[in-house]
């Protein structure tokens, strides 16, 4: 039996004494990285990069609004009466918001390799409500036949791929599997910061015998050190007895490059979740200009992807096979690329003098309503003989 679902997953066969990161994969198990610690969601958020990697990602997601849009014509209209703009706007269930619903989706595709998952409860055709699962109660497994899709099995009972909203990452793997090794590496560092602080990562300096002492007078001698002078009680004075002398240890070389190893490590953080390293709060190399450009590449080739990948999950599952071809999920992105008030002041005077918007326009992306006369598309900067000018002023000619 496991010859043959070795041979279907094109694995090569390895021994049960010493199993590979594959085969471990199979069973649902994930080996020791080289540093020799497991890796996992819920390890790789004890590394504050990865948790403010993940924050950065998620919570931007679930911050937009987000609405349902429907083909009418050759354009589309805002639906905010349909009961998917409802779930998502409102809650999608008694006791979730949709902001956390978003949110720990996204988180939970960037955390596992399955990626994350939510169950579609229907009456008739209509979603009335929508329950993320844990991993271990709602999972997704490739199907048998090839096609690379998947078969869903909530509590041991498989449900149809139209009950389930599936957002996943690209390789069938989520950032902290592709980058184990890195954050395993980051583990560890921590691990030997707060040993090195500790007073247990390192001796403290060295006690030295102008003659030889026994074993047993060896041994009393670093116990009653150790307890005049051991963890929790550094900076005490020393009385040293007899021909002894002691000699503190200090930092070497390697000691002092430490801060920059774990500096690397949130850099190569930031590379596995393509996300800025200033986003991280590693202001090293950060200047105004190149946080602004930053800042604008995290917008399109880190958020972006998720968006739309996030509003094609969302759209497979919550609407009918009639609805589909003319009904869809959209996050309201313009907050996100809104400038300063001076900035869209100028470019708005600047559209509304190119024609290109009405006032009325403007003041609906500011949330101001509308006025009367403002719908109509003229340079208020021209004379009043041009075509499409403003209308003249009391006493105009």
């Amino acid at each position: 039996m496991l010859d043959r679902a070795l041979d279907y997953l094109g694995l090569q066969r390895k021994s049960l004494a010493v199993p590979d990161a594959d085969m471990l994969a199979l069973f649902g198990a994930s080996a020791p990285t080289a540093a020799g610690v497991n890796v996992g969601p819920g390890s790789a958020l004890q590394v504050p990069a990865v948790a403010c990697a993940v924050r950065a990602i998620s919570e931007a997601v679930a911050t937009l609004d987000v609405k349902v849009v429907r083909l009418d014509g050759a354009t589309e209209v805002e639906a905010p009466e349909h009961p998917v703009a409802g779930l998502l706007r409102d809650r999608v269930n008694d006791w979730t918001p949709g902001f956390e619903f978003l949110r720990d989706l996204v988180a939970a595709a960037l955390l596992h390799d399955q990626g994350g998952l939510a169950w579609v409860n229907r009456v008739g055709a209509r979603p009335v409500e929508v329950i993320a699962y844990d991993s271990a109660y709602l999972t997704a497994q490739r199907h048998e036949d090839g096609t690379g899709a998947f078969r869903y099995f909530l509590n041991g009972r498989e449900e149809p791929a139209s009950n389930i909203v599936h957002l996943r990452g690209p390789f069938g793997r989520s950032p902290v599997t592709l980058a184990r090794e890195s954050i395993g590496l980051a583990l560890t560092l921590e691990a030997h910061a707060a040993r090195l602080f500790g007073d247990g990562a390192r001796p403290g300096g060295v006690l030295t015998a102008k003659s030889n002492l026994s074993g047993e007078a060896l041994r009393r001698l670093r116990a009653s050190w150790e307890a005049a002078h051991g963890r929790g009680k550094s900076g005490r004075t020393a009385i040293l007895e007899g021909d002894l002398n002691f000699t503190p240890l200090t930092m070497n070389s390697v000691d002092a490059q430490f801060h920059e190893m774990r500096a690397f490590e949130v850099l190569q953080t930031a590379r596995a979740f393509r996300v800025p390293p200033q986003m991280l709060f590693d202001l090293e190399r950060a200047t105004w200009s190149n946080s602004e450009q930053m800042g604008r590449e995290f917008l399109t080739y880190t958020l972006e992807p998720w968006l739309r990948a996030a509003e094609s999950a969302l759209r497979l599952a919550l609407f009918s096979p009639e609805e589909y071809p003319t009904h869809r999920v959209m996050f309201e992105r313009d907050d996100l690329t809104r400038a300063d008030l001076g900035a869209r002041a100028t470019a708005y005077s600047s559209l509304i003098a190119s024609r290109v918007v009405n006032p009325n326009e403007v003041r609906a992306w500011e949330g101001l309503p509308a006025y009367e006369g403002g719908a109509e598309f003229a340079n208020p900067h021209t004379g009043s003989n041009q075509a499409g000018a403003a209308a003249p002023q009391d006493g105009g000619v």
